[in-house]
């Protein structure tokens, strides 16, 4: 399954090799960084700071994690970290492929409880920017799907806390249907967004 078309408006560019656009939501960048091959593989600059930079995004990665999840349909989400220690991630798939989903949680912001979403995949070889201020989620679209993210602060348990996958208040269309789906009973156990108090400002 491929990307999903852009929706209308979304602007892109190209920065050192890698082309950005924004998503629905224009805070929400999609990535594609540049591969290079030839007969033995291919090199691809995944991450370049200072192309980061020349576009306007800033951010101080500290954390680099990876995931592996063994089922088609397993979710994990929607996650995030309250402030002192909210953080931006930037998602790849590295394996398979995952329908990837930001929900806007800033207070005041005109977008606050609108998601978007976008497929990554390891043939598509794109990514997603999520900044602080949203909760993250994806549903993987193919057994072993390894997917890759960097985090802009640690982990902290203290912090933590998400946002109920299927509030049918978010309007998120997942690809599979619910019977389908894998959860962790942490990941069932998520407020709906009327129930939540979000930590973030506009």
């Amino acid at each position: 399954m491929g990307e999903r078309p852009p929706p209308t408006g979304v602007t892109g560019e190209e920065q050192a090799g890698v082309h950005i656009r924004d998503s629905s939501i224009s805070e929400v960048k999609v990535l594609r960084p540049e591969k290079h091959g030839d007969g033995r593989g291919f090199l691809s600059e995944v991450y370049n700071r200072k192309a980061f930079a020349l576009a306007g995004i800033e951010i101080d990665f500290v954390q680099d994690n990876h995931s592996l999840s063994a089922q088609k349909g397993t979710v994990r989400g929607l996650h995030f970290q309250a402030p002192p220690f909210a953080q931006a991630k930037l998602v790849r798939v590295v394996r398979g492929s995952v329908f990837d989903v930001a929900v806007d949680l800033r207070r005041g912001a005109a977008t606050y409880g609108r998601h978007t979403g976008v497929v990554l995949s390891a043939e598509a070889w794109n990514q997603v920017l999520i900044p602080a201020g949203f909760a993250h989620g994806f549903m993987t679209l193919d057994a072993d799907t390894e997917v890759l993210y960097k985090v802009s602060d640690y982990y902290s348990p203290e912090h933590e806390s998400g946002l109920l996958w299927n509030d049918p208040a978010l309007g998120i269309q997942w690809p599979l249907p619910a019977e389908d789906v894998v959860l962790s009973d942490k990941d069932l156990g998520h407020p709906t967004l009327s129930q939540l108090a979000s930590p973030f400002g506009p």
